[in-house]
């Protein structure tokens, strides 16, 4: 099984050295998707957030409406966990939410069910995110900052500073 095939705006922005011919762009829309209706408030406002400059950078087109849906749930869930962990630490004397006592007649401890959805979503997250280029591993690869601008490989080229 080989290296995953990169998206071509990827191969854009990392440069061709081997001068491999570039495979065209599917066809796409030129206007950054919306979120799909069924998204829960945090995922919408994830969406929101992240969508414009990932289409700006040729990253998200409508092609990619599901797979980047999937990570705004994943990061909803990890929110929605997170929020509930934190306000059992408020509840509970010595705020340690990663852990109950059972009820059994032992009354052994327990890990938290919400800290298992909390760490299964942000391990979610995390693959989708390195697929949509908004890891620091995967920013590095492609020589661009958060924000889009700042020291790329060419930079000091062409009347570039």
């Amino acid at each position: 099984m080989g290296r995953k095939p990169k998206p071509t705006n990827v191969i854009k922005l990392e440069g061709n050295p081997g001068k491999r011919p570039i495979p065209e762009e599917p066809d796409v829309s030129s206007d950054c998707p919306a979120p799909p209706d069924h998204l829960h408030e945090y995922a919408r406002e994830e969406w929101y957030r992240m969508a414009a400059g990932l289409h700006t950078l040729g990253l998200l087109y409508q092609v990619d409406r599901a797979v980047f849906a999937a990570y705004c749930c994943a990061y909803a869930r990890w929110r929605i966990a997170e929020e509930s962990l934190l306000e059992e630490a408020k509840l509970k004397p010595g705020g340690m939410p990663a852990t109950f006592k059972s009820r059994s007649t032992k009354g052994t401890w327990r890990k938290n069910p919400m800290l298992e959805i909390s760490e299964k979503a942000a391990a979610d997250m995390v693959k989708y995110a390195a697929e949509f280029g908004f890891t620091p591993s995967a920013r590095a690869r492609l020589g661009t900052s958060p924000g889009g601008e700042g020291s790329g490989k060419f930079d000091g080229y062409l009347g570039k500073k």
